[in-house]
């Protein structure tokens, strides 16, 4: 299991729009009469503007699902492989994976994302959808020429951390595309993930690596969600 977050959560909740205050209100806040009223006056301005964490206004619009500010940014020259923040660890393409903003990966991509970059702790875009189970953003990653056996954060493949998600609709949709013909011990390291999980408690599992990261003394919530005809 991996501990991940919704980063248009921690975005509005840590992050901060520094000087270009107006900017970066009108891309979170899907205010694109404003944003083309802004690309109109200073379009170099706001593709090249930062928050006050460093990123840019085209990672905030992809983290934040905001398709159209996305295409108006990249209209107006916004790099789509740009990294940005802390020590440029965050890639729009990774940041809208991560959330499964399906369109705003096939925008990136239409222009001219790399699909296979990777950004901090050695995510890439796949890793992130493989990760979170999203079987469609993977289908467009995967359409748009990304690799499906390139391993994440550990060194493990997508097809072993589809698997461990517990995503059927991921895991076909990466073998669709190819996963682990060529390794043939990918697909059986996925497979002996999916029956390492069978007989185990998910909710204790998730409680336990939580206390085994961070300590105790943490209040822990378990919210149960039907997904692809699975729990």
């Amino acid at each position: 299991m991996h501990d991940t977050h919704d980063r248009h959560d921690a975005y509005e909740t840590h992050g901060t729009y520094g000087t270009h205050g107006e900017l970066f209100a009108a891309v979170f806040g899907g205010a694109d009469d404003t944003l083309v009223r802004l690309l109109r006056a200073d379009p170099a301005g706001c593709v090249a503007a930062l928050d006050g964490e460093g990123r840019t206004a085209l990672y905030a619009a992809a983290v934040g699902d905001r398709p159209s500010a996305v295409r108006l940014l990249l209209a107006a020259g916004a790099d789509p492989g740009r990294a940005c923040g802390e020590g440029g660890a965050d890639l729009p393409l990774c940041g809208a994976a991560s959330g499964g903003h399906t369109e705003v990966v096939r925008a990136l991509l239409a222009a001219g994302a790399e699909p296979d970059l990777r950004e901090a702790y050695g995510f890439t875009a796949v890793a992130w959808a493989a990760v979170q189970g999203f079987a469609e953003t993977l289908e467009a990653l995967l359409e748009g020429g990304a690799g499906p056996d390139l391993p994440g954060p550990g060194g493990e493949r997508p097809l072993v951390l589809a698997a461990r998600r517990g995503s059927a609709a991921a895991v076909r949709a990466l073998l669709r595309h190819g996963a682990g013909a060529a390794d043939p011990g990918g697909r059986e390291a996925a497979l002996a993930e999916a029956r390492h999980w069978l007989g185990r408690d998910v909710e204790r599992e998730l409680r336990e690596g939580l206390a085994a990261a961070y300590g105790d003394g943490f209040e822990t919530v378990v919210r149960r969600t039907v997904a692809d005809g699975a729990e």
